[in-house]
């Protein structure tokens, strides 16, 4: 732990989000009450509760590669005490300005976690144990090394775990879970390839798997589920909020007595080996006593001699494992619907194959909507297919569909629709993947009933998507809940990508030649006023789409024309919260709303904002 942070008297240590929020109650919750506290998933990292309207905030300050730190899309700073500084005079992207500390009870230590209980005795074990040092030699090591001997410990440290097996197969997991008592919330944890496991969990008697991949930076998490930079950290987790487990966990299935799961920690690590190497070097000059420098003597020349070294870290970083965004579960009792076999990595679609069925989905300038079903080698899948009018005037809507279609197949994203492929025949059809439910506005608009937090999960699915499209600099340009379509009540997609465009790498907006036939409701003013696109416009229409699904599908704006909605904007007025409406939600759409593109957050900003709220309200 860092001593300058340990000293602060705000600051917690381990201890929850419920924890922290009720020591700010208990300190009565004023605008601006602070509390510091350690990161439960980010390693060395920190989270911020703030206390604003009696309601508690929460975000995460994250350590940097280089050993900086910062709230997710915010500035970076050198050290947390830096974040918390500079966050009291500006409140960029914070509820409030960090006005007051909310300093621990009298005599209270920071809470110490399960790692930091552990980590001394792990780093010990392991530079003796590695190196052979002892005496002198082995405190200058741990001192000169201490954090890149913390990392490497911390994300080995589930392998003394008793919940970890190893690399079992999934047949060999279930009957360990099954022997003996069999409470909801058993589990273990075993190894599936050298950058992905599987966390496996008992719920009312059958065994759910969910898969836990590695990202190429490291982070651990279960398929769109929160990152962790460790599997203790994930585990420890999901052992106080489900987060889209079916239970959470509680008790662990202990290994077999004896059992060897692999080296316990790795047996080298070369940019340590040279760091400790050069240490035990200057030692040799300081240190006068026989013992320790023919220890030294042989470690040095027993590591200059090895070959074939195992390099753990430089695996865990050039691990290519094909992480692609999956539904939040990976088991039979929540599948995607569309598991992207290879039939439909195709460009084209063979129309022998696809059987278009009677009844319209819906129509457009373009044509029409129909349900389809494309016929594969092994399987079949319900489609849904835009079929272009036979028409003589019908050349640049045709251009506009293959261009709809070419931005539609660079995409690969579960929540965004799928476009399987062009098929021309008697006219020209766009296949895509079918969202039965249609969309979001309209479900809505039929189903009053759906719970605040089944709305929520639906934006963050779209926020999720979005995200993804500011990534790969792609600005829709059409965000509406009309352009959100359901495949079940709990599963959405962004479709309509007629007027999307691609952001040249130099530039991050895109510029119209001149107004259309434009969604003014749903445009932000740059668009309007300059013509002017980006994914912060993208995030402005965000906001009107959250606005729809709050409020159950009603229009925005509604009785107003576009000039009155402009001019209501110019004037700082914007929309008023939906009719039970959630005030963080109704605050994010606010922010949304920004009129100044600078000052207006990006999805990567948004995107975490909605998943810490669902996380909320799913506890």
């Amino acid at each position: 732990m860092d001593d300058k942070v340990n000293t602060l008297p705000f600051f917690y240590g381990e201890i929850t989000r419920e924890e922290a929020e009720d020591y700010l109650q208990q300190a009565g919750m004023v605008n601006g009450l602070y509390l510091l506290r350690q990161s439960r998933n980010n390693l060395g990292g920190f989270a911020l509760s703030v206390s604003f309207s009696d309601r508690c905030y929460h975000y995460s300050i994250e350590r940097r590669a280089n050993e900086t730190y910062a709230i997710p899309g915010g500035k970076t700073h050198r050290h947390p005490v830096d974040v918390i500084d500079y966050h009291s005079q500006v409140t960029d992207g914070l509820v409030s300005l960090l006005k007051r500390p909310c300093n621990r009870p009298k005599n209270m230590r920071p809470k110490v976690g399960l790692f930091e209980d552990m980590k001394e005795k792990l780093i010990r074990e392991y530079v003796q144990q590695t190196w052979n040092l002892q005496g002198a030699a082995l405190e200058q090591a741990i001192i000169s090394q201490r954090p890149k001997l913390e990392k490497l410990i911390a994300t080995t440290a589930h392998e003394k775990m008793s919940w970890f097996h190893g690399a079992i197969t999934r047949e060999d997991s279930e009957p360990r879970l099954q022997n003996g008592v069999r409470p909801n919330g058993k589990f273990l944890v075993r190894q599936r390839d050298q950058s992905s496991y599987a966390l496996c969990i008992i719920h009312e008697g059958q065994v759910m798997h969910y898969r836990i991949d590695q990202d190429q930076i490291g982070k651990l998490s279960i398929p769109d589920g929160k990152k962790f930079d460790t599997l203790w950290q994930l585990v420890e987790h999901y052992s106080y909020k489900p987060d889209g487990l079916l239970h959470i966990l509680t008790e662990p299935c202990p290994r077999h007595a004896g059992e060897n799961v692999g080296p316990l920690l790795p047996r080298d690590h070369p940019s340590l080996r040279f760091s400790l190497q050069s240490t035990a070097s200057k030692l040799l000059h300081k240190v006068k006593t026989a013992p320790i420098s023919g220890t030294i003597k042989t470690w040095v020349s027993r590591h200059n001699a090895a070959e074939n070294l195992n390099s753990y870290e430089t695996k865990v970083l050039n691990s290519s494992a094909d992480n692609k965004d999956a539904m939040p579960m990976d088991t039979e009792v929540y599948e995607s619907p569309y598991a992207d076999p290879d039939e439909l990595r195709s460009s084209t679609v063979d129309r022998s194959q696809l059987f278009l069925e009677d009844g319209e989905l819906g129509s457009g300038n373009f044509g029409t909507v129909m349900k389809g079903i494309y016929k594969m080698r092994k399987t079949e899948k319900s489609v849904a297919v835009k079929i272009l009018k036979n028409d003589d005037n019908n050349a640049s809507v045709r251009e506009e569909m293959l261009r709809e279609a070419n931005v539609m197949q660079q995409l690969d994203n579960p929540y965004i629709v799928r476009m399987i492929g062009i098929c021309e025949a008697e006219s020209l059809m766009l296949v895509m993947e079918l969202a039965d439910l249609g969309p979001l506005h309209k479900f809505l608009q039929k189903h009053k009933q759906i719970s605040m937090k089944n709305i929520t999960e639906l934006v963050h699915q779209v926020s999720m998507g979005m995200r993804y499209l500011e990534e790969h600099k792609f600005v829709h340009r059409d965000l509406a809940a009309r352009n959100v379509l359901l495949v079940t009540q709990h599963y959405a997609k962004i479709s309509d990508f007629g007027l999307s465009k691609a952001v040249a790498e130099e530039k991050n907006y895109y510029k119209a030649k001149g107004h259309g036939k434009w969604p003014v409701k749903w445009y932000a003013p740059e668009c309007i006023n300059y013509f002017k696109f980006s994914s912060k416009s993208d995030v402005w229409s965000f906001g009107v789409l959250m606005w729809e699904a709050f409020s159950y599908g009603q229009k925005p704006y509604k009785g107003m024309k576009g000039n009155e909605v402009m001019q209501m904007i110019e004037s700082g007025q914007r929309m008023d919260a939906p009719v039970n409406c959630p005030s963080e939600m109704y605050d994010l759409m606010r922010a949304c709303w920004t009129y100044k593109v600078e000052g207006r957050p990006e999805f990567t900003v948004v995107e975490p904002r909605l998943r810490e709220y669902y996380y909320d309200i799913s506890h």
